[in-house]
């Protein structure tokens, strides 16, 4: 009753001999140490259509409306690119094109400085 079959390894205890080249310390590491996927470890969209999200290319709000000349004094529009904590928006989160994120921050500066907008909120 102890005859082996063939291609099956013995229970002896021995240590069997690996055909894969390495340490045989396990799994090989990753290259690089960082999650795979897009940036901030979220899945990228691509040709197959594996992506959970889809990210629209975001457009400037001033320049679809034609709006040349940011007013300081229109609170409302203001407090659209202004965190709740007070902070302005960056340009990379709001869409808004480099020429009028210039004229924007220089509107809520103003509106800050004559009391239309808060400098910081209390928490």
């Amino acid at each position: 009753m102890s005859e082996e079959t063939p291609g099956r390894a013995s229970d002896s205890g021995a240590p069997q001999a690996s055909s894969e080249s390495g340490s045989g310390s396990g799994p090989a590491p990753r290259s690089g140490g960082r999650p795979q996927g897009g940036p901030g470890g979220r899945p990228q969209g691509g040709p197959g259509g594996r992506g959970k999200f889809f990210r629209r290319k975001k457009v400037c709000k001033f320049c679809t409306e034609k709006i040349d000349a940011i007013p300081y004094r229109d609170v409302r529009l203001l407090q659209g690119f202004v965190a709740e904590r007070g902070k302005i928006v960056p340009r990379r989160l709001t869409g808004v094109c480099t020429t009028h994120q210039r004229r924007l921050t220089r509107a809520i500066k103003q509106a800050r400085n004559i009391a239309l907008l808060p400098f910081a909120t209390r928490h």
